[in-house]
């Protein structure tokens, strides 16, 4: 059994689905039960549980041969912090899978994760990563770079619909290997039961290094429609956004992204075709 926690969020349920199309038998956690009847629908058994709650993570874990866990603060709100989601929330996690005997620990965690981080949500995956690194599961943790399904609808696609012009910042020249939602999925699910995947960390990204700007104009060619643009200094605030996300799309101007998997092995460890940007583009615009 699989057990999926996270599973009712955009990637977990991407990871559901591929195990599922795999003939995995699934598990997946839901908080409530406003989840469950797409979690049945997909093909896997909901369960009821909570990462505050460690009776019930327990009780989740049992009989489980392997966890993948997407699970995160972002988006929730009220008692659903970095603290008692990321931090304590993945701590009874993992140990709740090593109470219960789980051969193998996936954790979809996050690009620049370090215990040490001065970034709350950072700090917390760093800790979580180096808990399961010290712990007797054999486990895989995945970083991926920032997800084009989230980051590029948000800073492009949203302002060109409401006919507001795409912020940037400083130019939007630094390139990151963003990645495919669906990537990152299929490399979680082909983790599971491949030795080669066993006790690494693989950082994750798209096929190619590309710039803001890069998108920009990816966009524009897929397209054919010009996109109006402004450049904003570091810190100041852009429009129509809250500060959280001017600070990130600041932050990702101070630094190029490390060569992630390459899109040979990805292919041939985990069975994953990666996403252009422009097929992602593409993809999106034609719907």
């Amino acid at each position: 059994m699989n057990l999926v926690v996270g599973a009712t969020g955009m990637l977990g349920g991407a990871i559901v689905r591929g195990l599922v199309e795999r003939g995995e038998p699934v598990r997946a956690l839901a908080r409530d039960a406003s989840g469950e009847a797409a979690l049945r629908e997909a093909g896997a058994e909901p369960f009821r549980g909570d990462m505050k709650d460690p009776a019930s993570l327990a009780a989740a874990c049992a009989g489980v041969s392997t966890v993948l866990t997407t699970a995160n603060s972002a988006g929730r709100g009220g008692e659903d912090t970095v603290v008692t989601v990321d931090l304590e929330g993945n701590r009874r996690l993992v140990e709740a899978a090593a109470q219960a005997g789980v051969g193998h620990f996936i954790f979809i965690s996050a690009q620049g994760e370090h215990p040490e981080s001065p970034v709350p949500f950072l700090q917390a995956k760093g800790s979580t990563s180096q808990l399961l690194r010290q712990s007797d599961m054999d486990y895989t943790v995945l970083l991926p770079d920032f997800y084009m399904d989230v980051w590029i609808p948000l800073v492009v696609m949203g302002p060109i619909q409401g006919e507001r012009p795409v912020s940037i910042v400083s130019g939007g020249k630094r390139r990151h290997y963003c990645v495919a939602v669906r990537d990152v999925a299929g490399i979680a699910v082909g983790c599971v039961g491949n030795k080669a995947a066993v006790n690494q960390d693989f950082l994750v990204g798209g096929p190619e290094a590309i710039s803001w700007s890069d998108i920009i104009s990816t966009f524009e060619r897929v397209t054919g429609q010009e996109v109006e643009v402004q450049s904003l200094d570091p810190g100041a605030p852009m429009p129509g956004f809250p500060d959280a996300v001017a600070g990130l799309m600041a932050a990702l101007e101070t630094y190029d992204s490390p060569p992630p998997l390459s899109t040979a092995d990805a292919e041939s460890i985990f069975g994953v075709r990666l996403t252009t940007a422009e097929n992602f583009l593409t993809r999106m615009t034609s719907e």
